[in-house]
Order: structure tokens, then C-alpha cells, then sequence
């Protein structure tokens, strides 16, 4: 199983704004006056710049343009709802957020089946009627050569559900309780967690639990990860929030905001670049406003290109 792949889908916004429904327990979103159309129109700039850097790297980027209406302010994070699987198969999820809901597009799916394999389709939607949530790649890291899924536990990832996903799927489940410096759960993992091949980024302090802890670090240790260690500061600059991806030739990228970079040390900077390519993209206003940063704008797709 290949842990990165070259081929990622984005979602271009139509209607990018600050989404009070998430800020309920999203730490990261930053509202205070704003006005809407510009920053519409600046997410937009910041979206395709970043689909630009990407392209010219040779990652394959499937742009799916959102529609208007419905408005969906948060339609730029399509991996909350959505994953994609090596074997064909397509997952889709229950989203905290009413509003994240109608993100949920079949036509998306219809679009890339007539370029890729689709062979599987679950849905864990209807758990949305029971008020339990699991945010897809937001609130699962997938080790998907070990087939082992990492999620910290909140009011977006719940138990039952992955649980119940962990079978479907044949993973191991490492579940642990992740907090915020005021000791509020860390809304989703992949804020302070990131996995690559062959390195891990991860907020330590993060994980109170000592017991949680050790297992997690003993099993990135068993299966070849370096650890990264970041902290509350840097974790908050987005510095968890990265996705290493590939191009077509196998060359390894490592996408974060050029936040997270900022708040990098000299001695991560130099481990990271020992191990992988950095590609520091800005995304200020998205990250501000929307609480989340570039890995969360990136559904990976290890789907298989049909002949």
C-alpha cells in the first residue's frame, strides 16, 4: 500500500467565508470584521495559487469547481467528507456542521469514476441522525502501509464510528484524547498530527494521557516514522496541518502553509528537508478565517486510473 500519492482533488470555492457553525468547537477560525466579497475574492486568489505551485511541481490536481448555491463556506475542505482508497474504494462521512453537509456531492464522485476505478461505496452519513460524527481525514491519519488509523477523539470523531470503520476497513485503531493548551479536545487530528513515508509530525504535548502517549510513539517507532516533535505554538501556526504528497516521477513533496514554515526551528527545517521536499504555500486568509490550512484542502486519491 502506498502511504502518498501524486494525485490529489480540490475544491474551488464559491462562497468562502468564516462558518459560525464550525466555530463551536473549531479553536483555529478567527472572524473579528471582515469584509465578505474581499475575502471571497482572496481566498480565491490563494486557492489557485497554491493549485499553481502544486501543478508545477507534477501533482496531478483535480479541481472540482463548487457550486453557488447552495452557499457552503467551507466546500474548500473536501476531506472531511470524503476519501478516496487504493482498492476502488470511496468513503464518505457525517460532518458536526449542518451547513458542511451539503458538501456531500455525488456528482463529484460520478465525475471522477469516469477517470478512476470506483469498485466500493460506504457511507457513514446516516450517523448524523444519532449526532455522531468522524470527519474523514480530518479526524483520521491513515498509515495506509501498516494499515493503522491515529484519531484523537471529540465531538467530530466519534468512537462507535471508528470503531466501526476500523472494521470495515481490516485497520488497527490507535484512539487517543488530544487537548488545546486550555484543555479543550483538539477538534481534529490532522491539526496536530501529520504522517509522510518515512516521518511523523506530532504535537506530544498535546496527548495528556502518558499511557496514550507511549503507544503512539512506540508504534511510529515500529513502523520507521521519524518523530517530529512540535509545540502548542507551532501547532497552533498550522504546523501539524501538512500533507506530503507526490509527482509523477516519485519525487516527495511536503505541503504545509507558509505559517506552519515560519513557525518552524532551524533543526525541523533541516530534518524535514533531510527526509522529504518543503513547499511552503501562503494561505493566510483561508486559514484564518476558515481554521483549517492546506492538507485540509487536499482530498488525496489513490483510486486506480481506469485503462
Amino acid at each position: 500500500m502506498r502511504q502518498i500519492t501524486d494525485k490529489i482533488m480540490m475544491i474551488r470555492p464559491a462562497n468562502f467565508q468564516f462558518n459560525e457553525e464550525t466555530a463551536a468547537n473549531n479553536a483555529f477560525q478567527t472572524a473579528g470584521e471582515y469584509d465578505k466579497e474581499a475575502v471571497k475574492n482572496k481566498a480565491l486568489e490563494e486557492f489557485d495559487a497554491m493549485v499553481e505551485v502544486l501543478r508545477s511541481k507534477g501533482i496531478t490536481v483535480e479541481v472540482v469547481q463548487d457550486t453557488d448555491q447552495p452557499v457552503k463556506p467551507d466546500a474548500i475542505f473536501p476531506n472531511n467528507w470524503i476519501s478516496f482508497h487504493a482498492d476502488g474504494t470511496v468513503v464518505t462521512y457525517p460532518m458536526f456542521a449542518e451547513n458542511r453537509r451539503i458538501e456531500r456531492r455525488e456528482d463529484i464522485i460520478e465525475s471522477l469514476g469516469k477517470k478512476y476505478a470506483v469498485k466500493k461505496r460506504y457511507t457513514f452519513d446516516y450517523y448524523e441522525s444519532e449526532d455522531k460524527f468522524l470527519e474523514g481525514t480530518g479526524s483520521m491519519l491513515f498509515d495506509r502501509e501498516h494499515n493503522i488509523v491515529y484519531a484523537c477523539l471529540s465531538p467530530r470523531t466519534d468512537i462507535k464510528i471508528l470503531e466501526k470503520y476500523s472494521v470495515l476497513m481490516g485497520s488497527k485503531k490507535i484512539a487517543f484524547r488530544s487537548v488545546d493548551r486550555e484543555g479543550q479536545d483538539i477538534y481534529h487530528t490532522n491539526v496536530m498530527m501529520a504522517l509522510g513515508v518515512d516521518f511523523c509530525v506530532i504535537c506530544l504535548e498535546s496527548i495528556k494521557n502518558e499511557v496514550e502517549r507511549n503507544e503512539i510513539v512506540n508504534t511510529l517507532k515500529e513502523t520507521g516514522k521519524t518523530i517530529i516533535d512540535i509545540t502548542y505554538d507551532q501547532m497552533e501556526n498550522f504546523a501539524g496541518n501538512m500533507l506530503q504528497v507526490a509527482n509523477a516521477s516519485g519525487e516527495r513533496y511536503l505541503v504545509l502553509s507558509q505559517a506552519a514554515y515560519d513557525s518552524l526551528d532551524e533543526s525541523q527545517i533541516t530534518e524535514l528537508s533531510d527526509l522529504t521536499n518543503i513547499l511552503p504555500i501562503p494561505i493566510t486568509t483561508i486559514e484564518t478565517l476558515g481554521g483549517g490550512s492546506v492538507r485540509c484542502m487536499m482530498a488525496e486519491v489513490f483510486l486506480p486510473e481506469l485503462p
